[in-house]
């Protein structure tokens, strides 16, 4: 299965607002640390979705010329 950046940033909005509705502090680190994670994880993601259309753009369309 693969996953979009898109739900690594919903996961991340998830645990912000868990960790909001904590009432221990233990359960608020933990859920906040979730939220870093994930967001460091979709901003990976996105940063090579990125990449692979920039470089499919500076692709040569026409054949492929061989040695």
């Amino acid at each position: 299965m693969a996953f979009t950046s898109e739900f690594y940033f919903e996961r991340a909005v998830e645990s912000a607002r868990d960790a909001k509705a904590a009432s221990l502090p233990n359960v608020r680190d933990r859920c906040l640390r979730a939220e870093k994670a994930w967001r460091t994880m979709g901003e990976r993601l996105r940063d090579s979705e990125k990449n692979r259309a920039n470089r499919e753009d500076r692709t040569p369309s026409g054949p492929e010329l061989s040695a």
